[in-house]
């Protein structure tokens, strides 16, 4: 009953709703999905996976998911790469699938500082089971029965197929970047109602950093002493989408291999919602064949957390191929937030 109660809410209202990308806590571990310029800004080929498991401990689930493959062509100053995403909500029983291809074009301004552009092309697919839904018009409320069958009165399509485009550009260099990208170029249709036109609003979004480098410790392999790698990271990303926005806030403390990490996020709307929305603890380590593995929870702070929501999951894997004497000059020391 609970279900379809909500459903009937989701078909009278989704004229009015505002719809909202995926949000990931590593966002420094999905750069592609953070911005396309960030496409082959390693210099090297990189694959990456991120995954999400948002409120746990609701009865009904939201999971979220990127994979990604980027690779640098030094020849032709660019980056080439693929990402594919998606989510599913079981509680409204959708789903959404995207495939985008990346480009991106790097610029040297000097002699470990660039700027690179990027610009993706997606195909977008938006599925709903509407066999659940009982529309208001089906409600006998005298007899208290239901008139029909569960989604027989729906008027709409099911099925979304859309295209999509995104651009960003960015700055690093050897300690510091700033980027800004906008999603959602195309503005998509995602109203699965036939009389509504109910487009996404485009998605813009600001993210930097500065990495301190520290003293560096010694790590006895039982052979010979190395230096071990030490950095502090401070770093925020702040995304505006229609009547929302929100800011991440944090810092990361890196002594290799292993990544500590506390972010903040949360700002003021326009609506009645507490400016605190959760705070995200992360573990990461970096295991020396070029692989980052991370593991971040999200503590609601917001009237969610009472209502045992049970906060949120996400893991991150990135591997990168490259010479172990490239890696260690080129992509090491820059903790969860590299390039």
């Amino acid at each position: 009953m609970r279900r379809s109660l909500f459903l009937v809410f989701f078909a009278s209202w989704s004229t009015v709703l505002v719809a909202q990308d995926i949000q990931y806590s590593q966002y420094y571990a999905n750069p592609i999905y953070l911005n396309p310029a960030f496409t082959g800004s390693t210099g090297l080929t990189r694959a990456g996976v991120n995954f999400r498991n948002q409120w746990p401990a609701m009865e009904e689930s939201f999971v979220a998911y990127t994979a990604y493959f980027d690779h640098f062509e030094e020849r032709l100053n660019s980056g080439f790469g693929l990402i594919i995403q998606g989510a599913q909500e079981s509680f409204t029983q959708t789903s959404l699938n995207e495939i985008g291809l990346v480009y991106s074009y790097r610029l040297r301004l000097g002699e470990k500082n660039y700027i690179q552009a990027g610009f993706q092309g997606s195909f977008v697919s938006r599925d709903a089971l509407f066999d659940r839904v009982i529309l208001g018009t089906q409600l006998d409320i005298d007899r208290g029965v239901i008139v029909g069958k569960p989604g027989g009165s729906f008027e709409g399509d099911s099925q979304i197929r859309s295209a999509d485009a995104h651009v960003g550009l960015l700055y690093y260099g050897e300690k510091a970047w700033f980027g800004v990208a906008v999603s959602h170029l195309l503005e998509p249709q995602i109203s699965y109602l036939a009389e509504d036109t109910n487009e996404l609003p485009m998605k813009y979004s600001l993210h930097g950093g500065y990495r301190i480098d520290l003293a560096p410790g010694d790590i006895n392999d039982y052979f010979n002493n190395t230096d071990q790698e030490r950095a502090l990271t401070l770093g925020f990303n702040y995304k505006k989408q229609g009547a929302f926005s929100q800011l991440d806030l944090g810092t990361e403390f890196y002594f290799e291999p292993l990544v500590l990490g506390i972010w903040y996020r949360g700002l003021p709307t326009k609506y009645a919602l507490p400016n605190s929305e959760s705070l995200v603890f992360l573990l990461g380590v970096n295991i020396p064949m070029g692989i980052d593995l991370g593991y971040s929870y999200d503590y609601s702070v917001s009237k969610l957390g009472f209502v045992g929501s049970g906060g949120a999951h996400e893991l991150s894997v990135r591997y990168v191929f490259s010479p172990k004497s490239n890696r260690k000059r080129r992509y090491s020391g820059q903790s969860f937030f590299r390039y």
